[in-house]
């Protein structure tokens, strides 16, 4: 029996995974909304602020995640979990899983709950996440702190920061995957073929369009931030060479949003 999740920030394309592995015959929970998510999500973000408790903000775009790592789970996080994952945890079939973008929230001790399920992390390119809103673009509403700033566009950039620093800072379960959305979309194929081998067994392939590629080209915005680089250069985006506009907005921005003593 394998229990499969879903990870990765809202607006990161999430949904076609869980669509795919729902149309694949696996259960994904009762019930789902539109975009595949397990409902309700209440003990979901409630389990996200018990570990948001446990998160230190350091400053500017640093947090200390030694305490969530090493401590033990509260009784609380594993109430609130199991309740969120009834119907999930109670299913025989011999492979199931859910799906809700919050989980990137508090996951490390989703891992440390769950040690032998498969976790697929999906990614896509931070310029189009933060184009629209989602329930986890302010921290606050979680525990979680972060610069001050009244820049809408800003506070998703960060919120995709965090998501990102907190992934990366967990240890590797034994069976992770990461998959990008534009891979998906435009390689589908291929892209299917490496979760079957990781999953071990065959997946539908549902109906796929391009248009949520690229959406911050046509977007009047700033969707760069020079945060984002290091992550988009792991993940092969391709990162500006050189713009003004948006690397003074995105610099102006940091400068703002940082607090005088923050550290850096």
């Amino acid at each position: 029996m394998s229990l499969i999740t879903v990870i990765g920030r809202g607006h990161s394309g999430t949904r076609a995974m869980s669509h795919t592995l729902s149309q694949s015959g696996i259960y994904m929970g009762e019930t789902l909304n539109a975009s595949g998510d397990l409902i309700p999500p209440q003990d979901m973000y409630e389990a996200c602020r018990v570990f948001g408790r446990h998160v230190k903000w350091l400053g500017g775009l640093k947090w200390d995640f030694s305490q969530v790592m090493t401590m033990p789970i509260p009784q609380e996080f594993t109430d609130l979990i199991h309740s969120f994952l009834r119907s999930v945890l109670a299913c025989t079939d011999e492979h199931k899983g859910w799906k809700i973008p919050e989980t990137t929230l508090c996951y490390p001790w989703i891992q440390r709950m769950f040690p032998d399920a498969k976790y697929i992390f999906w990614i896509r390119n931070p310029r189009d996440c933060i184009l629209g809103s989602h329930v986890t673009d302010d921290l606050h509403d979680f525990g979680i702190d972060y610069p001050p700033t009244d820049d809408e566009r800003y506070r998703r950039a960060i919120s995709w920061m965090y998501q990102m620093a907190l992934v990366k800072a967990t240890p590797r379960p034994k069976h992770w995957l990461e998959v990008r959305l534009e891979d998906f979309v435009l390689r589908q194929d291929e892209t299917l073929a490496r979760l079957e081998a990781f999953l071990g067994f065959p997946l539908a392939k549902i109906p796929v369009k391009t248009d949520p590629l690229g959406r911050w080209e046509r977007d009047e915005g700033v969707s760069y931030y020079d945060f984002f680089e290091a992550a988009m250069r792991q993940h092969g985006y391709p990162v500006p060479e050189s713009n003004a506009t948006e690397a003074a907005a995105s610099t102006t921005g940091a400068q703002m949003a940082q607090p005088a003593d923050a550290a850096v």
